[in-house]
């Protein structure tokens, strides 16, 4: 039997996507279709490329080794194809990321592509949602503050945040040096979630001990713990690039100067054919070049 192109397409998104239902949303065709695709498939090679589980389909030997055969040949072709067209049929890149990030560093840095004539939308989210959302292929690049592990992807570190322990004035005074976690104990703390992963970390970096209590006022926007912060409501741990300007002005005090600050590095994800699209590639390369140089 002779395998055709559209089954090998299928195939290659089941198992990028992990189920025969993300790979429909990606190809934009119905379910049945790609299960009788890969159905077809199954039958011309003669043996099994997916185990089904309750949740999805994990891959055989034989699904392993015929995705490291045609992915590098299709993926190639797509980029043909979509070469071809985007001269007559201009494209939209739908960036996601987090909130903070995209509207203080992201989207300044990309004005300029926009200001000259990229078509760009913009979402903001959680990591695993996001890229829920690109392995679907609604979204076409994700910025993620966590190193994606997902199959298919192409994923390039380009950012490192930097994280400091800052408070208001009133406080930096009250707490005194030197600044220990006993001296922080009796300081509400500002956290950006209810087990306060960046305050934690933090802890565990800088003071190499646990953090202890819950936090007094847990936000899940950092421009919002900020603002608290800056209004008087405690002790938090922000991105520098957050607070750099409230630090300037004195408004924010820096209360410890590690000589390892903490850092957390952020990853710009795509699926490869859409990554070598040029409006992407564009996306890509203007962020990490403004990233290398600072912002």
């Amino acid at each position: 039997m002779k395998v055709s192109l559209d089954l090998l397409r299928s195939f290659l998104a089941v198992y990028r996507a992990g189920s025969v239902t993300g790979a429909a949303e990606l190809l934009g065709l119905a379910q049945p279709t790609v299960t009788a695709q890969l159905r077809a498939l199954e039958e011309a090679v003669g043996r099994p490329l997916f185990d089904r589980l309750p949740r999805g389909v994990l891959p055989t030997p034989a699904g392993d080794e015929l995705a490291r055969r045609v992915a590098e040949p299709i993926d190639r072709l797509d980029v043909v194809l979509a070469d071809q067209t985007e001269a007559s049929f201009p494209r939209t890149v739908y960036l996601g990321g987090p909130a903070e990030i995209l509207g203080e560093r992201v989207l300044p840095a990309l004005a300029g592509p926009v200001a000259d004539g990229l078509a760009l939308r913009v979402t903001s989210g959680l990591p695993d949602q996001l890229l829920d959302q690109l392995t679907a292929g609604r979204l076409d690049l994700v910025v993620a503050s966590v190193r994606p592990r997902r199959r298919g992807l192409t994923v390039d570190p380009f950012y490192d945040e930097e994280f400091a322990l800052v408070a208001a004035p009133v406080w930096a005074e009250r707490i005194g040096t030197p600044v220990t976690p006993h001296a922080l104990r009796a300081v509400p703390l500002v956290a950006y979630g209810e087990d306060a992963p960046i305050l934690r970390r933090y802890w565990r970096t800088v003071f190499d001990t646990r953090l202890t209590g819950t936090p007094g006022l847990v936000v899940a926007d950092l421009r919002a713990v900020l603002g608290a912060v800056l209004a008087g409501a405690g002790v938090s741990v922000l991105p520098t690039y957050l607070c750099r300007g409230p630090l300037a002005t004195g408004a924010l005090r820096l209360l410890l100067e590690p000589p390892v600050p903490p850092l957390n590095t952020l990853f710009l994800a795509a699926r490869p054919p859409v990554a070598a699209r040029s409006d992407v590639a564009l996306v890509r390369r203007t962020l990490i070049r403004a990233a290398a140089a600072g912002w």
